[in-house]
């Protein structure tokens, strides 16, 4: 948390502090006209931060209790496996997601201040809901790595694994399907290449919690339905919770 603190104060802070500047002023035209489009802008520095915290956290999360026999013990005690997984899960996403919860209602406030109008509750509320959401299913993908990894080197291999996928190359992954269905990738206001890159965010994490944002940006549509939008929300939450809680159930310390 000591390197944690500093790196969110620095993404988050910043970037509202940034970002609600009126003479800010972004790559590719983007105009800052509204508080909820800092917001929405300042999510990328999200996942950038806080989504790697979410990594870091809970890297170790199983598979340290497991070297160290700490797993058996625990394993042992009058209490559910299924009760165990979800103290598990709330314990290492809420250590995550209670200071960027914190630092985030900080930054709402600087930039209701600085630009002189605030986001509405229900833009902040989605906001904030989404940013949870996208550290819980960190959180989830990290444990459910843990609970296999043999050990801490090849549990924090495969969340940064993942985090680098979602994070670093959906994009590129996006451009090769893409290009094998015959869009277009050189123009991206091209409606089908829209239309795929959402089909595909569909699957990310990153790309699921930038589409929850969008729904209120009404300047904004690539093709895809909030109520589908909802459903992978809750598909990304219900899917991995249950993959994790029945790991659990057959683990072998």
């Amino acid at each position: 948390m000591k390197v944690l603190w500093p790196l969110l104060i620095l993404f988050i802070i910043g970037a509202a502090w940034g970002l609600s500047d009126n003479n800010a002023s972004l790559l590719g035209g983007i105009e800052i006209d509204s508080p909820y489009a800092v917001l929405y802008i300042s999510s990328a520095f999200i996942l950038l931060s806080a989504t790697l915290g979410a990594v870091f956290i809970s890297f170790d999360g199983i598979s340290r209790d497991r070297i160290s026999g700490v797993l058996e013990i625990k394993l042992s005690q009058p209490i559910s496996r299924r009760s165990l997984g979800g103290s598990l899960i709330l314990g290492h996403w809420a250590a995550i997601a209670l200071p960027t919860c914190l630092l985030s209602v900080v930054a709402i406030v600087i930039i209701g201040e600085r630009m002189g109008d605030y986001p509405s509750l229900g833009e902040v509320a989605l906001y904030l809901g989404a940013t949870m959401l996208v550290l819980l299913w960190y959180t989830l993908i990290q444990l459910i790595a843990s609970s296999w990894a043999d050990d801490m080197g090849s549990s924090i291999a495969l969340g940064m694994g993942s985090w680098m996928l979602f994070t670093l190359l959906w994009l590129l992954l996006t451009t090769v399907v893409a290009g094998l269905l015959g869009v277009a990738v050189d123009q991206t206001s091209n409606p089908e290449w829209l239309q795929i890159q959402a089909l595909m965010d569909l699957l990310s994490p990153n790309g699921l919690y930038h589409l929850l944002l969008e729904i209120p940006l009404n300047e904004v549509d690539r093709g895809v339905n909030t109520p589908v939008v909802v459903l992978f929300a809750v598909l990304w939450t219900a899917l991995p919770t249950w993959l994790l809680l029945r790991r659990l159930q057959y683990l072998t310390p």
